[in-house]
């Protein structure tokens, strides 16, 4: 014979959950002031504002040929200009490029750090590219970038016969910062703050196994008659308003008993 197995549901009160949480927004409300000057104090002190600056550089679509295979590109073709694009991209990238870069403008980056600070992409899908620095600093954004506008053409007609790069636009050094944002950053924090408070009320609500009013009782077992219920006799506060007075046994007990004292003393006087 088979064992049956009793499925037990759980059910979550969302109506309930919401009341939990609005209880506990004090707490809610703090915990997203210390999350978000958190973030705001890390980002302030502890991470580095970055520069950025950009070049333009445009690309001649011309008869050209990379090694032994040759592309005849028109004026119209914009999907090949892109194509292109890519490619001087890629040379840019390069180690013989960029290593004459940092040596041309003086920087201290390594290839692999000067490589993750580059990026460069075609502007609206059109023959001129632009190229973005960040740096530590704003003239050193500026100065990395322009040095790339002059080696960069040589070094793409060194490699693609019949290419034509020029440029457009110099870079000039950056006005302001273009990261960190502090108000972004502790935004973030404020939001990681809010996510994870809640969580914890949430989690807390879950396991909390105990029975806290009879309505409890008479909603999840309605077949189980109710005796009696024992009222909170510090506060004097049950679902049920059970309590001796509104401040509870033993206040009320106290204030019985200094009532006795003041008239004890008044026969005394008499």
């Amino acid at each position: 014979m088979m064992n049956e197995k009793k499925s037990e549901e759980f059910e979550i009160d969302l109506l309930e959950l919401g009341m939990v949480l609005l209880s506990k927004f004090w707490l809610i409300l703090i915990v997203v002031i210390i999350g978000a000057g958190a973030a705001f104090g890390i980002t302030y002190g502890f991470v580095a504002p970055q520069y950025t600056a950009s070049t333009l550089l445009y690309v001649n679509n011309s008869n050209i040929s990379v090694g032994s295979a040759s592309l005849s590109i028109s004026s119209a073709d914009l999907s090949a200009a892109q194509k292109l694009v890519d490619t001087y991209v890629v040379i840019l990238k390069s180690r013989r490029v960029l290593n004459d870069v940092i040596e041309e403008s003086g920087t201290n980056y390594s290839y692999n750090e000067l490589y993750s600070r580059i990026n460069a992409a075609a502007v609206n899908n059109t023959e001129i590219f632009s190229i973005t620095i960040t740096a530590d600093s704003p003239q050193e954004a500026e100065k990395i970038a322009n040095t790339i506008a002059l080696i960069l053409p040589d070094k793409i007609s060194e490699i693609v016969n019949g290419s034509d790069v020029k440029i457009v636009d110099y870079a000039v050094v950056p006005a302001s910062k273009s990261s960190p944002s502090y108000t972004k950053n502790a935004a973030i924090g404020a939001l990681v703050g809010f996510v994870f408070i809640c969580a914890v009320i949430v989690i807390n609500y879950l396991l909390d196994d105990s029975i806290h009013s009879e309505d409890y009782l008479t909603d999840n077992y309605p077949e189980v008659p109710l005796l009696a219920v024992i009222p909170d006799l510090i506060t004097g506060k049950t679902s049920g308003s059970y309590g001796y007075s509104k401040y509870g046994y033993y206040s009320s007990y106290r204030a019985a008993a200094s009532d006795a004292k003041i008239e004890f003393s008044k026969k005394e006087n008499e």
